[in-house]
Formats: structure tokens, sequence, C-alpha cells
């Protein structure tokens, strides 16, 4: 655990947001084990302006970040962060596979409210559930995720084209405040 960006507070997880932007006071954080299948339920709320996200299947592998080898469900305010009009069709707002499908149904609630999560990653079948509805749903390791990844940001991270079969979750420091609660996995 960080020695500072973070601070636990009546049960919840929180990031300090530093101003930095990507440059955040404390680091990513990833649980202390690796998960191949598994379902993910948390809660979690963003500040006006935040960014953020949860990573799955992500590698630490030296001097290299663990966004660059993780599929990401982003954190968004969707109303005040220049990154929810950016991507392809809404691809970088809350609750997407960032920056390559886009949460449908946006079901996102607004700043300073909590949104629920479940994710379930399967032999490579992977889902995001948020607020009760399944928003996007993705298959690794297919002809058809290479394909996506090839027309993204993505298309020159091997660890990312590539993602491993088991790996840690975490939670991003994207320099902003954002609170988490609830935290559960169970291995499948």
């Amino acid at each position: 655990f960080p020695e500072k960006g973070w601070k636990i507070v009546d049960g919840t997880l929180q990031v300090i947001g530093s101003g930095s932007g990507e440059a955040g006071g404390g680091g990513d954080i990833i649980y202390d084990k690796k998960f191949s299948n598994f379902e993910l339920s948390l809660e979690w709320k963003i500040s006006e302006g935040g960014n953020s996200g949860i990573f799955i299947l992500a590698q630490e592998i030296p001097g290299v970040e663990i966004y660059k080898s993780s599929p990401e469900m982003q954190i968004l305010d969707n109303d005040k962060h220049p990154d929810a009009k950016l991507g392809v069709d809404g691809n970088r707002q809350a609750g997407s596979l960032y920056d390559l499908l886009p949460a449908k149904p946006q079901n996102t609630k607004p700043v300073g409210q909590w949104n629920q999560v479940n994710i379930t990653v399967y032999q490579g079948t992977v889902v995001f559930n948020q607020n009760g509805a399944n928003i996007v749903e993705f298959h690794l390791w297919t002809e058809d995720w290479k394909k996506m990844c090839a027309n993204s940001k993505f298309k020159d991270w091997e660890w990312f084209i590539n993602t491993a079969k088991e790996g840690y979750i975490g939670l991003q420091d994207h320099g902003n405040d954002v609170w988490f609660r609830n935290i559960k996995i169970k291995e499948l």
C-alpha cells in the first residue's frame, strides 16, 4: 500500500487527488494475488472532473506501467472530463472498455454518487455490468480482439494485445479523487 496518495476512511479506499492528472501522488495499486477466472464486484464514485479506472489481468513488468498490459474499465466524470468526448462513439466514457468499446447503455450515475460494478472474467470472456445492466462484453485472445486493438491506441502494445491469462486486479491513481468500497473478488 503506498505511503502517500491513498487512504482508508470508514471502510472506503480513496485516491487523494494530486491535481496533476496522470501524475498522481501514490500510484496505482494492485491486489497481491493473480487471478484468471473471477468475478470482481465493487462500488465507485468520482470527483468533479475526475478520471480513474479498474484494471484486470494486469502484469508487473519492470519499467512498464500496468495499464500497458491490462484492459481497463474506465471511471470518469462524463460531464466535465475531456476524455468523455475523445475516442470513438463514447469508448472513453465511464464503464467503457477504455478506448475500445463504449458502455451501452451509458448508465453511470452523476459525480458524487456510488456506481455498483461487477466484472466477470471467464476463459477470456469479459463482461462489465454497471448499476444492474451488462454494458460491455468482449472476448480476449480472439481475432476480433486483435482487430479491435489494431484500430486503437494499443496497436503497438504487445503486453496489452496479448493480455495474460492470469493477472492482477488494479485500481488506478490518475491524479483525481476517487473512492472505492465493498470490494469483493470471487474466483470462478
